[in-house]
């Protein structure tokens, strides 16, 4: 099943920040979730949402999955802790 189809945990709302805040706040927040949580991250800020982000999940080996809204102009993330 597809992370974006399960409810989130918490949802972390990041528009209208610029880099690095939206990676900065993704990070505060997950440290705060426990193994298995999901965070729903909303973010228009490219090189975080395209970029910054999947990298620290990656690093991390969290399951990580990314919805470009182009009609609203922003990306839902969805981030689950491993």
């Amino acid at each position: 099943m597809a992370l974006k189809d399960s409810a989130p945990d918490q949802t972390l709302d990041t528009l209208g920040r610029v880099c690095p805040y939206p990676l900065l706040l993704t990070k505060k927040a997950l440290e705060k979730l426990g193994s298995g949580q999901m965070l729903k991250v909303l973010c228009d800020a490219p090189a975080s949402a395209e970029d910054s982000i999947p990298r620290y999940c990656e690093k991390n080996k969290f399951s990580f999955e990314s919805v470009k809204l182009d009609d609203k102009g922003y990306w839902e993330l969805y981030i689950k802790k491993g």
